[in-house]
């Protein structure tokens, strides 16, 4: 298998989502990640719905309905790649447990490493009826994800150790450059043509693919959310895990379909997602808040 080779939008999402980790780093301290590894319950139940639940929800929707099976392989792509850096941006933005995100980003991680191949071969099995045999270049993989998501959270904590009260004046203007450079990236993903970075989707695709990729999205927000609360973990937790199974990992899913497995329709479900999950997952955030009588940008209360 050949070394993947990134377009120069790709690169501009990598960084643009290298610089939402530095400004999520900014809200932590290290005591925050402690508490999260002395008591794992919530992290162990985060990992189980976005290795399992998520993958599962999707193969239970996709295997019923009518759609090209290089579609069907690419919700099952998108689904086996949990939640990263926008994901963890939400939780951010909307007062989620953010210690909890990075933790589930790290661990996830490594998982994905073993679970990626594992889950995308069962879907080849089941839908086109043959294996491939890639896997994701380890080394490449565990550097770029630590380059782009931990290493800058990283660098955030320690500014926010070192300098807090710097940290804390510049997050609300950060937030603001940082959504507004996250909206920008994946609108030219959208519409630059294939040989530029895009996919080349059409129209009718979008039609096609958009409804199936909206009832996975809103299953693994009701998902995340409802087994974390019968697992009697409180409310900001279970938004939390919420939002990082249903938002997945688009840009990872984008480097498995269109570079490894070298399939630009396998990588259209992944980009129809990328483009509304994260507008959902706002609505999301203001109807739970709403239901809960907390305003939109308070802190999350039983």
């Amino acid at each position: 298998m050949e070394s993947p080779s990134y377009s120069t939008i790709d690169l501009l999402i990598s960084g643009v989502l290298s610089l939402i980790m530095f400004g999520i780093g900014l809200s932590l301290t290290f005591s925050n990640i402690k508490n999260i590894f002395v008591s794992p319950k919530s992290l162990f139940i985060g990992l189980i719905a976005q290795m399992i639940v998520m993958p599962v929800i999707a193969f239970c929707v996709v295997y019923f309905i009518d759609i090209p099976l290089s579609f069907k392989v690419g919700f099952i792509i998108l689904a086996s790649c949990p939640g990263g850096t926008t994901s963890g941006f939400i939780t951010y933005f909307f007062k989620g447990d953010v210690a909890l995100s990075i933790s589930l980003t790290s661990v996830n991680s490594l998982i994905t490493l073993v679970s990626i191949p594992f889950i995308v071969n069962l879907g080849l099995i089941v839908f086109l009826g043959k294996t491939t045999p890639f896997h994701l270049p380890y080394l490449e993989t565990i550097v770029q994800i630590f380059m782009v998501a931990i290493i800058p959270a990283l660098l955030g904590i320690i500014l926010r150790t070192k300098y807090a009260f710097f940290a804390l004046k510049i997050q609300k203007p950060l937030k603001i450059v940082l959504i507004i450079l996250l909206a920008f990236v994946f609108c030219i993903k959208f519409f630059a043509n294939e040989t530029q970075g895009g996919t080349g989707i059409s129209t009718d695709e979008i039609i096609q693919l958009f409804p199936y990729a909206l009832i996975i999205n809103i299953l693994g927000f009701a998902s995340g959310y409802l087994i974390s609360r019968f697992s009697k973990l409180n409310l900001q937790i279970a938004y939390t895990i919420g939002v990082e199974v249903a938002m997945q990992n688009t840009t990872l899913a984008f480097l498995v379909a269109g570079t490894l497995l070298q399939s630009q329709d396998m990588v259209k479900p992944s980009l129809i997602y990328a483009m509304f999950s994260f507008w959902s997952a706002i609505l999301f955030t203001l109807a739970l808040k709403k239901n809960k009588k907390i305003k939109i940008f308070n802190e999350f209360n039983d």
